[in-house]
């Protein structure tokens, strides 16, 4: 086949006999957008969503109750320090224990009087327990003791047990307050226990 001659042009081939029209290739596809399309078409990931939503509540959650626990004050409940302990005939000679667990004192009933010694140790404010075999106070954290009237005689205890103030009211009836204290303090030269109110003669 000879070379073409400079300023001619080569005819285009003449279709073969037979052949029909040539179609047009289609242009291929874009894998980029092809890839893009199916992205944006993938279900979202619904445990995610779950989890922020749960976390949100959450807060919000945690939040209300902290504004509810507004309405409802932290209160200590404490039994009436004035109340009620019943006639002199109620009690017999010796040491009543019907009100130590409800009001914290000890009703002490004499010949001649009646007091109510407040039933706390005047080391570091435990309780103590009324011991009948041994015919006294003793204080189960530090190991004080009292005698029947609640005189310190052993351990740590500075003083004597304080004494509360007892009344009789119109109708006969013995009223004690537990807000009203009367002690001994013989370091300080402090002598209540023959004070008014301190104790009550029958």
């Amino acid at each position: 086949m000879a070379d073409p001659v400079d300023g001619t042009t080569t005819p285009p081939p003449a279709p073969k006999p037979g052949a029909g029209p040539v179609a047009p290739a289609p242009p291929a596809a874009k894998p980029a957008a092809k890839s893009a399309k199916a992205d944006s078409a993938a279900p979202p990931d619904k445990m995610r969503r779950r989890v922020i939503w749960g976390m949100i509540y959450g807060y919000l959650g945690i939040n209300f109750l902290m504004f509810l626990r507004f309405f409802f004050p932290r209160a200590l409940y404490e039994p009436n320090t004035v109340f009620n302990i019943g006639y002199p005939a109620d009690f017999s000679l010796g040491i009543d224990q019907r009100f130590p667990m409800t009001n914290r004192v000890w009703v002490i009933r004499e010949p001649d009087r009646i007091f109510v010694i407040f039933a706390r140790c005047t080391h570091l404010g435990c309780t103590p327990e009324w011991k009948a075999g041994e015919n006294k106070f003793k204080c189960p954290c530090h190991g004080s003791g009292y005698d029947s009237e609640g005189i310190n005689f052993e351990g740590p205890a500075p003083r004597p047990m304080d004494r509360a103030r007892i009344d009789r009211d119109p109708t006969g009836r013995l009223i004690v307050d537990t807000s009203r204290l009367y002690m001994d303090d013989p370091r300080a030269g402090v002598n209540q226990f023959d004070d008014p109110g301190a104790y009550l003669a029958v």
